[in-house]
């Protein structure tokens, strides 16, 4: 989206490429040095692959009877406050009341902003086609990173899949919908969900959260979480109980559980055997597997120009990303240094 975009990936939870909050990079062991083995690590993948792509089709369910901003809130406090008991119980040093202060502003962007457009949008999109214009989360990521002068010169390679990406954007939304002002505004819902999950992960780079990546993404959510109440009571919301079907309340479930506390888990502890890079790769399968189960599950539509669309702006995600881990040499207070990240990592994280 949460699904849920990924630095310091807020803490992981997120689309996204999503960034991750508070967690260092570290180096890749092999996993019979640390008594890990080869199936861990392939429910791990399988966890952040296939069930962070399946959030799509289950906000797109759970919305069908459940109104969007109270749905993602339910989600995102539910998870959020649980884990945060856990990780109290645990032993885990209670946050600041400054680092409280930035969870909430991060939490507002990434849950209320980007997840709730996304959840609000999907009332009226396929999964699917959301999960792909999703995908664009690195090149904005990007374009505010040049945006704030952090890097005021792109590379030609860059550039070229910045277009490349924006392009494929334009065929996936295709002239019909370019034509239709509904459609054209419901699409615009999802790339501003986008946008704002990059400007939270931008914000989050300021620092003032904790260390533990795992505390940082519950206090975000509940944040977050809280802030969609908030706006689901502004906005006149109202939850039906009568009206609320078995496949909305199993998708919200799914959401809490595996959607956010299962694979959320199983992205952090990725983090301490795997290479960073790996692990991004989740941001290349999650549209793949949410289109395929759009149509296969839910009857969306997948024609040439959707297909063509996911292999472009995915490859264009692909084409910037390699550009920025590319190192690269520049001066700086007169001395020389080689940087190997040009641009913040998007393994953001609060899943979709």
């Amino acid at each position: 989206m949460v699904s849920e975009q990924p630095s310091q990936i807020l803490s992981l939870l997120r689309s996204g490429e999503p960034v991750e909050i508070g967690i260092a990079p570290v180096t890749a062991r092999c996993p019979a040095s640390r008594g890990v083995t080869y199936l861990h690590l392939g429910l791990a993948f399988a966890a952040i692959y296939l069930v962070w792509g399946s959030t799509y089709l289950a906000i797109r369910c759970a919305v069908e009877t459940i109104p969007p901003l109270v749905m993602m809130g339910i989600r995102h406090f539910t998870a959020g406050a649980v884990l945060y008991a856990w990780l109290r119980w645990r032993g885990i040093p209670a946050p600041l009341r400054s680092q409280w202060k930035t969870a909430i502003v991060a939490g507002t962007i990434f849950f209320l902003g980007a997840h709730g457009s996304l959840a609000w949008a999907e009332q009226r999109v396929p999964s699917g086609f959301a999960a792909v214009l999703n995908a664009t989360l690195p090149l904005w990521i990007v374009l505010l990173t040049w945006w704030k002068g952090e890097r005021r010169l792109l590379s030609s390679s860059v550039i070229v899949g910045l277009v490349v990406g924006f392009l494929g954007v334009v065929v996936l939304i295709g002239p019909t919908s370019l034509n239709q002002r509904s459609g054209l505004f419901f699409s615009g819902v999802v790339l501003a969900g986008a946008f704002l999950w990059a400007v939270g992960t931008m914000y989050t780079q300021r620092g003032g959260l904790p260390q533990s990546a795992s505390l940082s993404s519950a206090m975000q959510m509940i944040a977050g979480g809280v802030a969609l109440f908030g706006a689901s009571i502004a906005t006149g919301e109202r939850v039906n109980r009568a009206q609320v079907t078995t496949r909305s309340a199993l998708s919200l479930g799914y959401l809490i559980i595996f959607g956010s506390l299962i694979a959320f888990s199983a992205f952090t502890w990725l983090h301490t055997v795997v290479p960073a890079a790996r692990i991004s790769t989740y941001a290349y399968v999650n549209p793949v597997v949410a289109v395929f189960l759009g149509w296969l599950l839910a009857g969306e539509a997948v024609g040439p120009r959707t297909i063509a669309a996911t292999v472009i702006i995915l490859a264009a995600v692909a084409l910037v990303n390699r550009a920025r881990r590319e190192p690269r040499t520049s001066t700086s207070q007169g001395y020389s240094r080689t940087s190997t990240s040009e641009y913040p990592s998007e393994e953001s994280s609060a899943a979709d």
